[in-house]
């Protein structure tokens, strides 16, 4: 193994795995030989108990002793550490085989920034997923990255993946556990790097303790961070939905109140629907926040729009937009007043007086956000320029 600009780190992130790592890193060097890799071997020890370190040590590894704990610690350490202009990680529980990496390198080869690999197209051995990863976790956070993300990966998780390491090392990779995997895949869709998947093979790891991986907790991490880095799909859409919901359902209830009766819509669905157009405005707000913050900081890429709209807004702007609202709010609020009055402050009939309460309510409201919203967005760019 060359000790000096190889061409490729194969990176094992180890905890414990003193029973797989003699194969893991023979398969591994045995690959280097059959096809002539100037390469190393790379375990990233994070805090292992047993002899996992000297194991690899004496089978021809490199070892770097990682502290912070966790899986996706672990591997932005090793890939930090890594000699190689490619890097290929995976499991060291052997579980994938690293004597089989062609299809990787090939592609590695080929310019391609990020190569997947896919066990549902290569192969899962009888028991070397559990049912409820292979036929829910999986499929459905993968879909979920497709669709949110818009690449042409299908599967998310997979733990053998290769890639070039100074594109990787400039992504900023910054989550410490098992959601590493997710990051990776969307930060390098954002940044449009060539992505590409192999197919490739799951076998039973050779482990003989529970995995470290666990089912809900790591899947909710996950599926935490996919909406995290997508204000569309964390706030945008649901803002928007709400909005359009609550408009139809005021909009309903007021110009066909006979067939809203009919349906049972009355004055107590109309005060949803307003609450309903109260939330989706906040939501809006928050994503413009959320999408703001994200290009402000590197993490997500500008986008032309918004930064047009960002240069002509100013919170004085915004105030007085949100004035303006709470201004026609008032107006609604006081004509229920005069209404009121009119009765001399009897008892009135819900159904007459509902319409204009909620349009008070609304408009007061979502004005009073969009005020606060402004001088959010001023923190937001006093902040951003220190």
């Amino acid at each position: 193994m060359a000790e000096a600009d190889p061409e490729l780190s194969i990176l094992m992130p180890c905890l414990n795995e003193s029973r797989t790592l003699p194969v893991c890193i023979s398969k591994a060097l045995a690959f280097f030989r059959d096809h002539g890799i100037n390469g190393e071997v790379l375990i990233a020890d994070n805090g292992s108990t047993d002899d996992s370190r000297s194991v690899a040590e004496q089978h021809g590894a490199r070892v770097i002793a990682v502290a912070e704990r966790g899986y996706g610690a672990a591997l932005k350490a090793g890939i930090a550490s890594a000699r190689g202009t490619y890097v290929i990680m995976g499991d060291a529980d052997d579980s994938y085989n690293f004597a089989d990496l062609e299809p990787f390198i090939i592609r590695l080869r080929e310019n391609y920034d990020l190569v997947m690999g896919n066990r549902f197209k290569g192969g899962i051995q009888d028991g070397a997923m559990p049912f409820l990863h292979k036929y829910l976790g999986n499929p459905v956070l993968s879909a979920i990255g497709r669709i949110m993300y818009n690449v042409k990966v299908g599967d998310f998780h997979c733990g053998l993946r290769g890639f070039n390491r100074q594109k990787i090392m400039a992504l900023n990779l910054t989550t410490d556990g098992m959601e590493f995997a997710s990051e990776m895949v969307v930060k390098a869709t954002i940044n449009h790097l060539r992505i590409t998947e192999v197919p490739t093979t799951l076998s039973v790891d050779g482990r003989d303790r529970e995995p470290h991986l666990r089912t809900w907790r790591d899947g909710w991490r996950h599926l935490r961070f996919l909406l995290m880095l997508s204000p569309r799909w964390l706030f945008l859409y649901p803002g928007l939905l709400l909005m359009l919901a609550g408009i139809a359902i005021i909009a309903g209830i007021e110009t066909a109140l006979p067939l809203a009766r009919r349906l049972g819509l009355g004055p107590q669905t109309m005060l949803y629907g307003g609450a309903a157009i109260i939330l989706g405005h906040l939501l809006l707000g928050m994503s413009l926040v959320a999408r703001t913050l994200g290009s402000r900081f590197g993490v997500l890429k500008e986008k032309p729009h918004l930064e047009k709209l960002w240069r002509s807004f100013t919170v004085e702007r915004g105030i007085a937009l949100g004035f303006c609202l709470m201004i026609l709010g008032l107006y609604f609020a006081f004509r229920s007043l005069d209404h009121w009055a009119s009765l001399n402050y009897s008892a009135q009939n819900l159904e007459e007086t509902i319409g204009t309460v909620v349009y008070a309510i609304i408009f007061i409201v979502t004005g009073a956000q969009s005020v606060a919203l402004s001088f959010y967005f001023n923190v937001i760019d006093f902040y951003s320029k220190k």
